[in-house]
């Protein structure tokens, strides 16, 4: 079973290398790559026929919003329904009125304004985030900030706006294939309560699943990541 594999905001592939190594060992072709700006037509279109040669489409945050988008143009376009899996991904990572549990309005400006003031720092602080609300975030932060690779500015601030305007729930609610949602309790970046959230999208094929963790998750736990996503595409081939 082939996986494309979308990383997270900030960081570069390298975060996610562990985990693509424990899914290759269970099995799985795994193709790992960076987040993209899906709001340009052209770079929409190559992932989009990039993703069509996969038959499960997963991505951390971002990269699980990414995931979803790539989803529903395969739908769209080709009437081909793609595992959709999402790890610490909130559909619309900046609330709204129809969706409360996510980032508010004034502590996604004020990062925006503080990652253009002064982008290494506030990588830093966001990298910080990741890791908190666990035992380890300590060490898991120094672990992080290892693995981080330089990214480009302006891929970095694509995938601002893209956190702050896409908006994928009517995806979700109407997506006509399977899809898994893994979320962590102590995530500080999207709330676990997002998990209630999407039952209540009442999708036919959907699942969630809360774990205990930070956001950096699929990072620092990516043996039980992948225990949960064998688990969960073995329960969809027996019911096929």
């Amino acid at each position: 079973m082939k996986i494309l594999l979308i990383t997270g905001w900030g960081g570069g592939t390298k975060l996610l290398y562990s985990l693509k190594d424990v899914l290759v060992s269970n099995g799985f072709d795994v193709k790992l790559i960076n987040i993209f700006n899906a709001y340009d037509e052209t770079v929409l279109a190559h992932y989009t026929s990039l993703a069509q040669d996969y038959d499960v489409i997963m991505g951390w945050s971002l990269g699980g919003q990414l995931a979803t988008v790539l989803v529903d143009q395969i739908q769209r376009q080709f009437q081909q329904q793609k595992v959709l899996i999402t790890l610490a991904s909130n559909p619309c990572f900046v609330e709204n009125s129809e969706w409360q549990p996510a980032m508010s309005q004034e502590t996604f400006i004020n990062f925006k304004q503080s990652f253009e003031h002064d982008a290494i720092a506030t990588l830093k602080k966001f990298g910080y985030m990741v890791c908190q609300g666990v035992a380890t975030s300590k060490a898991d932060f120094i672990t992080l900030q290892s693995l981080i690779e330089p990214q480009q500015l302006t891929l970095l601030e694509h995938g601002l706006v893209l956190l702050e305007k896409l908006n994928l729930v009517d995806i979700l609610k109407n997506y006509q294939g399977f899809q898994y949602h893994l979320l962590s309790e102590q995530d500080v970046l999207v709330n676990c309560k997002v998990s209630v959230k999407l039952h209540q999208l009442g999708a036919k094929f959907l699942d969630v699943d809360v774990i205990s963790g930070s956001h950096g998750f699929p990072v620092f736990q990516s043996a039980l990541v992948t225990d949960k996503i064998c688990h969960y595409l073995q329960k969809i081939k027996q019911s096929h």
